[in-house]
């Protein structure tokens, strides 16, 4: 798999594509609504991105940014094929990926200037402490981060951090963490729970990570994310993702779609056995509805964008 992110114009999101997925995905654009392709790598990573855009019956666009608004290219191809072949280079950092192709730079015209933050100490302190928990959380993308840094120290009258300050807060600390996180090793227990999940979402029950905001809306949404012959659920909520992150354990919820207490049982102990096939030590005393509980818990989870 490609260790990349392709977003659509359709509002689709797709993670870690193979090389076939993101040469269907090429080909399939050109329709109004479906024109469009953007791609980053994982970890996201400030300014550099590649993107095409095709209009049935044109040529494909494509271009990339190299780190900076000022290593912005450009090229035109009459195929999808020279595209599907750049893209997948780029996605691989091949050395060369790009040789053969007339690339031209584009004028985005001059940076601008983002004026410090004036905040005091104790502000400052706040807001960058909220966006490492969420950062250390995992599961935001940058844009997210951005809105919620904007707006967490807004009062009535008051928005002392604008989007472009919010944005270069956001950016210094994702650096930060994809540093720290080049120096973890092997897989870490998030990724064994998505593992997990993985596996129980292949045996009919509906599997979701970091789902609503909490277990009132969790409880009310999770019928709208099930298959259709899918016997029960599991979730944990943002709220448990904080937990996590905070080395707390995590909280899962669970249940049938039936609404039985046998079925929830059942489901709680499939959860459970996924659980500890994946290498994570739970505790449950085996009550229907009583959370199951992943603890002792490294939540290390890598950031994607």
């Amino acid at each position: 798999m490609l260790e990349i992110v392709v977003k659509t114009e359709k509002w689709e999101r797709h993670v870690r594509v193979s090389a076939e997925e993101l040469a269907g995905l090429v080909r399939r654009i050109g329709d109004e609504g479906d024109r469009f392709l953007v791609v980053q790598r994982i970890p996201d990573l400030p300014d550099v991105f590649a993107q095409v855009w095709h209009t049935t019956g044109g040529d494909y666009t494509l271009e990339h940014r190299d780190g900076a608004a000022t290593r912005h290219f450009q090229v035109m191809a009459a195929g999808p094929e020279a595209v599907i072949a750049a893209l997948t280079g780029w996605a691989r950092e091949e050395g060369g990926w790009g040789a053969g192709l007339d690339w031209s730079p584009l004028d985005m015209g001059p940076a601008r200037e983002v004026p410090p933050l004036d905040l005091d100490e104790e502000d400052r302190e706040l807001l960058e402490q909220r966006v490492r928990e969420v950062l250390a959380g995992g599961y935001a993308a940058r844009a997210e981060l951005t809105e919620i840094a904007e707006e967490y120290l807004v009062s009535e009258g008051r928005r002392p951090v604008s989007r472009e300050q919010a944005g270069a807060l956001v950016d210094r600390m994702w650096l930060e963490r994809v540093a720290e996180q080049s120096s973890w090793d092997g897989e870490t227990d998030p990724e064994r729970l998505t593992r997990a999940f993985e596996a129980l979402r292949g045996v009919g029950i509906t599997a979701r990570e970091n789902f609503a905001c909490c277990r009132t809306c969790g409880e009310s949404e999770i019928g709208g994310e099930s298959e259709p012959d899918a016997r029960g659920f599991v979730y944990f909520h943002t709220q448990c993702t904080d937990s996590a992150a905070a080395g707390q354990g995590l909280m899962l919820l669970y249940g049938g779609f039936d609404g039985a207490p046998e079925t929830t049982t059942a489901i709680g102990h499939e959860v459970v056995a996924a659980l500890e096939t994946a290498g994570l030590p739970t505790e449950w005393d085996r009550t229907p509805g009583r959370a199951i509980t992943i603890t002792p818990l490294d939540w290390r989870r890598r950031l994607v964008g």
